[in-house]
């Protein structure tokens, strides 16, 4: 006996739908107060409710559903509160569910009573698992209990005065996991119970309660169920997906691929043991594909704030759009790419003929709220490119090409130590320790500089400067001087060449302003090479005065040099 049932595929679909492109957005129906709510370890009160059905009113969705009124006192409350409070926007159907029992279908259409516009949802499970284990109900059975509750919900709507305020769903329980000639006989006996109809007043949904196929499965049936339901031009067919084996969202496009017209789900997939189809991610799927869904996801963390406080569920990290990771890289070869990806947008725009087009970044970080210096974090895997970006986008500093690797070294070294990621302060911490001011053999204690004029050397004019020096050297004093084209080359020239303190190279020098008033500071950056053995070093000087801080940026760089040469020895 095998231990689970065979998965077969479903007869006589010729699986047209695979060619079908999405064109269009699907209706959206939240169902994050009522089957995501439901599924809480701790669930809503009535406040944190309230301001979740606004929440999602804003976001735009149009069909919320919003309570099971019959199971409880505190849902019936609600849905009156809504409708006496005149919480529900014009534009907005809320939902209701009951099971197909004459009482609870009474209670439930009580709730509505003074409703404007509403959806009132009947359920009946017509799996043989269902019916012969939980019910103990035959087939005829079945399908005379879902015609019942379809006719108590007109005749109490009569009742109350509602049948043209209140729009009927009827949901197959279990549709995946049922006999598919069954299911459409049940549904074509309620559709001729309920009568005429437009597809904005009767809907079919066909629901995955339970996840037991894969994805292209559950398209098969919904095609399977489009090409035989004949009331189709009055019904409109809506899905409802769980997540069991983590494909609710492929499930649930498959399905509109296949002919489903409207989605229910929750926002980032609350609901029963691993949850509904996630909404966020499906609609914003849709949108980077240029398919305008209605939904309004531009302000997602304080969505995502909203959503963790009702419900007491983190969102997680590598949520595709909501997690605090989605647009982030810890890769140093993805960093880079991101980095040269944001730096040369404009010309990816010319060349694809899009707005956005990134490496790594599948959509614009800022269509959901999010900005751009948090793209890149920094950890020990962590790359010289993504730590120079956020360097340049965080603080303005823009470390030359040839001093990436030192950064990046400096940072992994710290990232291994601390075993975790590491947050901008921290880098900028590593780099000032690591590259500015750094002290050593080298001190600088008075400088001078004079100007010699200007001479026409070859073409071209050119001033000569002089600096004189007063520094200390492993606590020994020296007082050299020397001359060139500016203080950078003319200090080279007096501590290398006229003092011969210590050999090297001038290999890299620029100097940039730290800030826009009037009390900025200057930052140099200079790098030397080795002349033992042709190893680089950077140092990074700051100062008020630019001349001081190229010295102190020479200064770091050469202590650095000798630091890293003692430590060999």
């Amino acid at each position: 006996m095998k231990k689970y049932p065979e998965i077969t595929s479903i007869p006589n679909v010729n699986r047209k739908w695979i060619d079908n492109e999405l064109a269009r957005s699907p209706i959206w129906c939240s169902v994050d107060l009522r089957d995501g709510n439901q599924a809480l370890p701790m669930p809503m009160n009535p406040e944190k409710k309230l301001e979740y059905f606004k929440m999602l009113c804003s976001i735009g969705f149009k069909e919320i559903e919003v309570s099971f009124p019959s199971a409880s006192q505190d849902d019936f409350l609600f849905v009156r509160n809504l409708i006496e409070g005149g919480q529900i926007p014009s534009d907005v159907r809320i939902s209701v569910l009951t099971q197909s029992r004459e009482e609870l279908i009474k209670r439930t259409v009580e709730s509505l009573v003074g409703v404007k516009q509403a959806i009132l949802h009947l359920y009946v499970a017509t799996s043989d698992l269902h019916q012969k284990i939980v019910f103990g109900k035959t087939r005829e059975e079945t399908l005379e209990m879902a015609v019942n509750g379809t006719l108590l919900v007109k005749k109490y709507l009569e009742e109350y005065g509602l049948s043209r305020q209140v729009s009927y769903e009827f949901s197959p329980e279990e549709f995946t996991d049922s006999d598919m000639d069954f299911v459409l006989d049940v549904c074509k006996a309620v559709k001729e119970a309920w009568g005429p109809s437009t597809k904005e007043t009767f809907i079919v949904n066909l629901p995955q309660t339970v996840e037991r196929r894969p994805p292209h499965h559950y398209a098969d049936m919904i095609q399977y169920f489009v090409d035989r339901f004949p009331y189709m031009a009055e019904t409109t067919i809506s899905v409802h997906s769980h997540n069991d084996q983590g494909c609710a969202v492929a499930s649930s496009e498959f399905t509109l691929m296949a002919g489903a017209e409207r989605v229910e789900g929750t926002l980032f997939g609350h609901g029963e043991r691993t949850g509904n189809v996630d909404l966020c991610t499906l609609a914003m799927n849709l949108e980077s594909r240029n398919i305008h869904t209605g939904l309004d996801f531009s302000d997602l963390p304080h969505i995502v704030t909203v959503v963790e406080n009702a419900t007491g569920i983190d969102v997680h990290e590598r949520h595709p759009y909501a997690g605090q990771l989605a647009f982030t890289a810890f890769s140093g070869s993805h960093q880079d790419a991101i980095r040269k990806g944001m730096d040369k947008l404009e010309e990816a725009q010319k060349l694809f003929g899009v707005e956005w087009k990134v490496p790594y970044l599948h959509v614009d970080p800022a269509s959901v709220g999010r900005k751009y210096e948090k793209l890149i974090r920094i950890n020990s895997q962590s790359g010289k490119g993504g730590v120079a970006y956020v360097l340049e986008h965080d603080f303005g500093i823009y470390p030359p090409k040839g001093m990436h690797p030192e950064i990046g070294a400096a940072t992994q070294a710290y990232a291994d130590l601390k075993g975790d990621e590491l947050n901008a302060g921290e880098l900028l911490k590593i780099f000032n320790e690591t590259f500015v001011n750094v002290k050593g053999p080298f001190v600088l204690k008075k400088f001078t500089r004079s100007d010699k004029g200007t001479e026409h050397i070859e073409g071209r004019d050119e001033s000569e400067v002089e600096v004189s020096l007063n520094i200390l050297v492993d606590g020994k004093e020296y007082s050299p001087s020397g001359s060139g084209n500016g203080p950078i080359s003319a200090t080279v020239h007096a501590i290398r060449d006229n003092a011969g303190l210590y050999q090297f190279i001038l290999e890299d020098y620029r100097e940039q302003t730290l800030g826009d008033n009037a009390d900025a500071k200057a930052m140099s950056i200079v790098g030397i090479r080795r002349k033992s053995d042709n190893k680089l070093f950077y140092g990074v000087g700051e100062h008020t005065n630019i001349d001081i801080a190229t010295i102190y940026a020479l200064f770091s760089a050469l202590n650095r040099a000798i630091a890293d040469e003692r430590k060999g020895k």
